[in-house]
């Protein structure tokens, strides 16, 4: 398995039920490729550079974990039809192999 690091962020209105909701699924995903996860930092919330559908501020979290290469495809499927999920980044992760 490979180490990689997912950074993402939500809308800052969006009610706690929703973001637990979204992190259960990005869990639920991760661990159905056979991954694991082995840190999540809530870095709380962050003014953006620009204005992304009509927000000004994101509520950022970081994701450590493990996986295998052909299961990160499915894990940014399930992003992109997140509707809470504002906007992703998955990274790979050389240094924490």
């Amino acid at each position: 398995m490979k180490a990689y690091e997912l950074l993402f962020f939500v809308a800052p209105s969006i009610d706690e039920d929703s973001r637990a909701a979204t992190m259960k699924r990005i869990e639920d995903t991760i661990a159905e490729g056979k991954g694991a996860i082995d840190n999540i930092e809530d870095w709380g919330k962050r003014k953006l550079a620009y204005e992304i559908k009509g927000l000004t501020d994101g509520d950022y979290i970081l994701v450590d974990f493990h996986a295998d290469p052909e299961n990160i495809a499915e894990l940014d499927r399930v992003l992109r039809i997140t509707d809470a999920v504002v906007r992703h980044m998955i990274v790979r992760r050389f240094d924490r192999e």
